[in-house]
């Protein structure tokens, strides 16, 4: 029962971390920047993954796409292809999540099922650790330019996407880790022990046919001088 309890939480944590994780590709704040005046923020700058914008005052915003995905910087490319890796295998985790679960009604025999969750806890580690490194090294490249002196362009700041990012890393990991753990719990956990009533049951038998036949002896019969 505590095995299933650990599948049930693990599953809802991972599904959660990868919907995080899905939800960080159309988010418009992966950088952002604002120049302020005296009274109001002129203008925001921010930028993601697929294009870089700035807002004004009024709320209206002009947006530039990246033009050529070869001519992008290499972190870029870096971090699309981890973010893209991550839903995807965010995607066939929860596939196989579902159906190594012990509470359902596919998969098999539990040794089965055990090895199916195994395998979709391995899967969504893996989607963890690619959405992480995604993030880390696109919030490396924004620290980097920040503090470097020589860096005369815009210089931006960290975005909420980020955060939601490593927030959805960490979720996937930790889920991933309870699912993998849950076949350590399955091969440890006792077997039921069946007696061998091979005796007992011959033994029965006989008793059965015993009883069964009638006494064919023949009634004694006693001499009237016995009983004297």
């Amino acid at each position: 029962m505590a095995s299933t309890s650990a599948e049930i939480v693990a599953f809802l944590l991972t599904i959660s971390g990868w919907v995080l994780v899905s939800s960080t590709l159309p988010t418009d704040y992966w950088k952002v920047s604002s120049i302020d005046g005296t009274v109001i923020t002129t203008a925001t700058f921010w930028a993601n993954l697929w294009k870089t914008c700035v807002t004004d005052s009024t709320g209206v915003s002009n947006c530039k796409d990246f033009p050529s995905m070869l001519a992008l910087d290499g972190y870029i490319q870096a971090c699309r292809g981890l973010m893209i890796s991550a839903v995807c295998l965010g995607f066939f985790g929860s596939i196989f999540g579902l159906v190594g679960m012990k509470c359902t009604k596919i998969g098999g025999s539990d040794k089965n099922k055990a090895r199916i969750a195994c395998l979709a806890g391995l899967i969504f580690i893996l989607c963890g650790l690619c959405s992480m490194t995604g993030c880390s090294l696109y919030a490396h490249r924004i620290t980097s330019e920040f503090f470097d002196p020589s860096f005369v362009a815009q210089k931006y700041e960290l975005g909420a996407a980020l955060f939601i990012g490593w927030a959805g890393a960490s979720l996937c990991i930790i889920g991933g880790s309870i699912f993998c753990f849950s076949i350590a719990e399955n091969s440890k956990s006792p077997r039921r022990a069946y007696a061998y009533n091979g005796a007992a049951s011959v033994m029965s038998s006989r008793t059965k046919i015993h009883n069964s036949v009638p006494d064919q002896t023949s009634p004694k019969h006693f001499d009237k001088n016995a009983y004297v």
